[in-house]
């Protein structure tokens, strides 16, 4: 079997499948999770094998996506692994707005952890606000900031060349520094 065929199988409730997914693509999952990770403090709560196996749980679970392959699959766990996260931060009582937030540096490279969970939960807001302007965009921001996905893999997933993914990101950027200035204004 192929990986879709058993993206799909998994997905129908094939528990064969289920495990030859997650023997090829664990790898990708804990690399992606430990990434989102590696700057936590020694004996924060949330740990990487934590992560993968709860997005992969809501991965498999999904009867609604007619997986396109391994970087789509990817991909949408980039989007659990930010959900996830979000709610780590709701539970572990931190504020919504304000306080000791950061700038983000939106720079090549920098993706959020849970280490930035006041940053994590403006960053999800400001996603929401986006994806009313533009839902690509926002799904640019949610593969790059939460899933450290280069700009070829995000192509990859849209359908776009990277060149469009980079000038994409220019705007997106601006208008996320924007939303960082009216933020800290308040």
């Amino acid at each position: 079997m192929n990986l879709e065929q058993d993206l799909n199988s998994a997905r129908k409730g094939d528990d064969a499948a289920a495990g030859r997914l997650m023997g090829v693509l664990y790898e990708n999952l804990r690399s992606m999770a430990s990434r989102f990770l590696s700057r936590e403090s020694a004996g924060h709560t949330l740990q990487p094998t934590d992560l993968v196996n709860e997005a992969y749980l809501k991965l498999v679970k999904q009867t609604a996506v007619d997986w396109q392959g391994k970087t789509h699959f990817l991909a949408v766990g980039a989007q659990a692994m930010r959900r996830i996260l979000i709610d780590h931060a709701r539970t572990r009582g931190r504020a919504k707005r304000g306080g000791g937030r950061k700038r983000l540096p939106l720079h090549d490279g920098f993706v959020l952890t849970s280490e930035h969970s006041e940053e994590i939960l403006w960053v999800d807001e400001a996603i929401a606000r986006l994806a009313e302007l533009d839902a690509v965009h926002a799904r640019i921001v949610e593969y790059r900031l939460f899933g450290g996905m280069s700009n070829e893999e995000i192509a990859g997933v849209l359908g776009v060349t990277s060149r469009t993914v980079e000038r994409y990101w220019t705007v997106i950027r601006a208008w996320l520094l924007k939303e960082q200035q009216k933020a800290d204004r308040t």
